[in-house]
């Protein structure tokens, strides 16, 4: 029987205060990717909500490194409609 591996913790921490309000992250991107899925996701019939990435979501890093994070990725978070649509 093979054994189910799990996957480890994002790198970028969700939002805690998004997670509460019913939002789920989705992945970090950036650039066309991040529209695209967007769009892919809104097609899906998902609220989208795009928020840049926190330093304090961040791993311990270089601040070089956490630097470019902040400035070059966002966060895509999603959550079926409130009215039931």
């Amino acid at each position: 029987m093979l054994e189910h591996s799990r996957l480890p913790p994002p790198a970028v921490q969700p939002n805690p205060e998004l997670l509460g309000q019913g939002w789920e992250r989705r992945f970090v991107a950036s650039g066309a990717r991040l529209q695209e899925m967007a769009d892919f996701y809104r097609e899906l019939g998902f609220e989208v909500r795009i928020e840049p990435v926190r330093r304090v979501d961040l791993p311990e890093a270089c601040e070089d490194c956490q630097l470019a994070a902040l400035l070059e990725f966002k966060t895509i978070y999603t959550r079926r409609p409130r009215d039931g649509s």
